[in-house]
């Protein structure tokens, strides 16, 4: 009967430790105090607008956008790729997916540039699976050019390209439900993977990583940026001709960082979740709201960084940030499930 009791007790101590760190870990303990040193200019009415990335030359953004509140049947009905026109306050924003018949609910999405055109990539989640879309866009005016699909896909989130057929994307969970889902999304199991696509075959290149989200490469300095919001960090790896990645370093950043968008200047911008069991609650519809938060760091090498909290809010305002899209003086920021997006205006 003692041993039993000590089983039962040593049981017990592990089980409140375990807790304990899940609540740690994920920053639901963080008081969270509205912050931001500017102004909100605009609102832009595009539902669930979790991915955007800005086309500096052309003066337009790029946003990926879906109902997240409706069900994957509707979303993939209505979900689609959006052009927002930067170049006066007005912000007329154009649907570019309108005229193209397939299920499309969007997620992460990659823009690359090749002469007068853009090739631009969409993670896809359908009811059939998961898949890229490639498109080609050509002044405003978007082509539906071909499907990826490939088991590789095991949970897709965001994807970035470095040549017209050659690309990384990031898969977040190894497991797609069960317990190993759930070792992943609450006790930080870091299973989930980056794979490389060189045009003809896919790779694994990263793996141990926990819930990989954001991916973007700094095609000056050939680094590539890889966001891990269960585990806070952003990780930093050298890649090489074949692909293949070389590990430097992990960026603490003591928030759930989501995507990554760069400015003129190489800094990262960051949309996150300074507290992931309120994400968690919130996108299974059981808070009203989620709070949000974006980060700036400025990456100089090894060890050589500057983390900048750029705004904070308590959901009220922004709820769920998934993205921070700089453009000259202004910000676009997307986020999960919203009516609408922000684009803020920092004071300089």
């Amino acid at each position: 009967m003692g041993r039993l009791k000590k089983i039962i007790g040593y049981t017990a101590l592990a089980l409140v430790f375990y807790v304990g760190y899940v609540f740690v870990s994920t920053g639901y303990f963080r008081t969270i105090e509205n912050f931001f040193n500017g102004e909100v200019v605009k609102k832009i009415a595009i539902a669930g607008a979790e991915d955007i990335t800005v086309i500096s030359e052309n003066g337009f953004a790029l946003v990926s956008a879906s109902p997240r509140k409706s069900s994957l049947e509707e979303q993939e009905k209505r979900g689609g790729l959006y052009l927002v026109e930067l170049h006066s306050k007005d912000y007329q924003v154009k649907k570019l997916t309108a005229d193209i018949k397939m299920p499309f609910a969007p997620h992460g999405i990659s823009v690359y540039k090749e002469d007068s055109t853009y090739t631009v990539m969409a993670v896809n989640h359908t009811v059939k699976g998961h898949s890229f879309e490639v498109f080609k866009l050509q002044d405003t005016v978007l082509t539906f050019e071909r499907t990826i699909r490939n088991p590789a896909l095991v949970s897709p989130n965001d994807v970035v390209m470095l040549a017209k057929n050659r690309f990384y994307f990031t898969n977040d969970h190894k497991y797609v439900d069960g317990v190993g889902r759930l070792l992943e999304d609450y006790g930080g199991l870091g299973v989930s993977n980056v794979m490389y696509f060189d045009g003809k075959k896919f790779k694994e290149v990263a793996k141990g990583i926990g819930y990989a989200n954001g991916i973007n490469y700094d095609k000056e300095r050939k680094l590539l940026f890889v966001a891990s919001p269960r585990n806070f960090e952003v990780k930093v790896y050298s890649t090489n001709e074949d692909g293949s990645l070389n590990f430097i370093e992990d960026i603490y950043c003591y928030t759930g960082v989501d995507n990554i968008e760069f400015d003129s200047e190489g800094n990262l911008w960051i949309g996150a979740h300074p507290n992931l069991l309120a994400f968690s609650s919130y996108a299974g519809g059981n808070n009203e709201v989620s709070p949000s938060e974006i980060i700036k760091i400025e990456y100089r090498g090894l060890n050589d960084y500057t983390i900048e909290k750029v705004y904070v809010n308590d959901g009220e305002e922004m709820s769920a940030s998934t993205v921070a899209a700089p453009y000259k003086d202004i910000i676009l920021t997307g986020n999960v499930m919203d009516t609408h997006f922000l684009v803020l205006k920092p004071q300089r």
